[in-house]
């Protein structure tokens, strides 16, 4: 990746400057990219500028791992934290970069001498000479604004337009921007009625909906890395088909076939299938147990031991309210019957008031003197599951079995993570 050689200077450039892009495959395909900027720069925002539009293109084509070599040394000491941003600009620049650069899987910035960076020269000089069409097997684009001026603004949405390739939104769009139909009067009544649901906004297609926002619309591939990011991203916790549909239209996306992709995503996920439930309980009547109002009734348990976490955090105490399902949960380095009784004191009576009946099983810790004497004295009455009869306290056995899948789905094998 390479600026152009024009911004020589290191205060701002009125000039058009220019970024030369090179992206090659492991299997020798190679994506040349030529981009003209129509903002004043300087060479390291110029340098970043070539970075971020580099990432984005990489991340379009389905990169995983990627190698950028860039010859300027302080943006590639800078994105390998040896170095510090003081400059207020490069300090968002690097933001940008460092987010950007979290949706690989791997990521590595190498210095390399101008010397070796000559192909992408060229292609920034082909740019800043303001000439396009000199170059056919060149992609050729223009960037209005700096991605620093606009943070909401996603990072490089100004480099694929709506409309450059053939999807289910081409028909949609044709219509509303020149309102092309059909020949086949079935289908362009079709396409006016399907229509009326869609607008463009800023030279995207957004569907409307009576009681829900504009939904982004996404073409195909956007649309897998959507649902992959939902599923199992940063936030995600391996949700089920319908409760992944559901959070992609809450997060305000929207294709056709969203709720069939979310539930064929979900077969394919390994470590969904991998930890599924399995039923084998016999059928049985079953027997609810109703609480009144919310955070009366509350039941309690304990899970472990763990994998020794930092802190020599091995066990874990869970308290979920048997009428809104709110869980609170906290790890602990041992289980003692004061531990138990300073977590329900801080987590559940500081924070939701006093319950009226707390359910436990017969642990030492449940049993114990001082545990009794602390609900006693605040009128708390305490019930002990069968013994041998986990499911007369269900609720904090959902509770337990929610929180341990949902570890072993996000941890995998790193097992030591799980307190964090």
């Amino acid at each position: 990746m390479r600026k152009s050689p024009l911004l020589r200077s290191p205060g701002w450039s009125t000039s058009p400057g220019g970024a030369g892009i090179v992206l090659q495959s492991s299997t020798g395909m190679v994506v040349e990219q030529s981009l003209c900027f129509n903002f004043p720069t300087t060479n390291n925002q110029a340098e970043y500028e070539a970075c971020i539009a580099g990432l984005v293109i990489a991340r379009d084509l389905g990169a995983k791992e990627i190698l950028v070599c860039c010859d300027s040394l302080l943006v590639v000491s800078q994105a390998n934290g040896e170095a510090q941003a003081k400059d207020p600009i490069l300090e968002q620049y690097l933001a940008h970069l460092k987010r950007l650069a979290s949706t690989f899987s791997k990521v590595e910035f190498r210095h390399v001498p101008r010397t070796q960076n000559d192909r992408a020269d060229t292609l920034a000089k082909l740019a800043s000479i303001g000439k396009p069409g000199l170059n056919g097997t060149v992609i050729q684009g223009t960037l209005a604004l700096p991605y620093v001026a606009d943070p909401e603004r996603p990072v490089g949405q100004v480099m694929m337009p709506i409309g450059t390739e053939e999807d289910w939104r081409t028909p949609i769009i044709k219509y509303l921007r020149s309102g092309w139909l059909p020949e086949e009067k079935a289908e362009a009544k079709k396409l006016v009625r399907r229509a009326s649901w869609y607008t463009i906004v800023n030279d995207d297609l957004f569907k409307r909906g009576f009681s829900t926002p504009l939904l982004k619309c996404l073409a195909k591939d956007r649309a897998t890395y959507v649902l992959a990011e939902v599923h199992e991203g940063s936030c995600g916790h391996h949700p089920g088909g319908r409760s992944l549909a559901r959070k992609v239209l809450r997060a305000g996306y929207y294709w056709p076939t969203l709720e069939k992709d979310a539930a064929d995503h979900v077969k394919q996920c390994d470590p969904c299938q991998r930890h599924a439930d399995l039923h084998n309980a016999p059928p049985a009547r079953l027997s609810s147990l109703v609480s009144p109002w919310p955070f009366h009734q509350w039941g309690m348990d304990l899970l472990g031991p763990f994998d020794t976490a930092p802190g020599q955090l091995k066990y874990m105490v869970v308290a979920v309210d048997y009428y809104t399902k709110w869980i609170e949960a906290e790890p602990l380095a041992t289980i003692t019957s004061a531990r138990v009784q300073r977590f329900f004191y801080k987590n559940v009576i500081s924070r939701f008031g006093v319950p009226g009946v707390l359910v436990t099983d017969n642990g030492t810790q449940f049993t114990s003197k001082g545990f009794r004497d602390l609900l006693d004295g605040l009128h708390i009455k305490q019930r002990f599951t069968s013994v041998e009869h986990p499911q007369t306290n269900g609720q904090a056995e959902s509770a337990n079995r929610v929180i341990l899948r949902g570890l072993r789905k996000r941890l995998g094998s790193a097992k030591g993570d799980w307190a964090e």
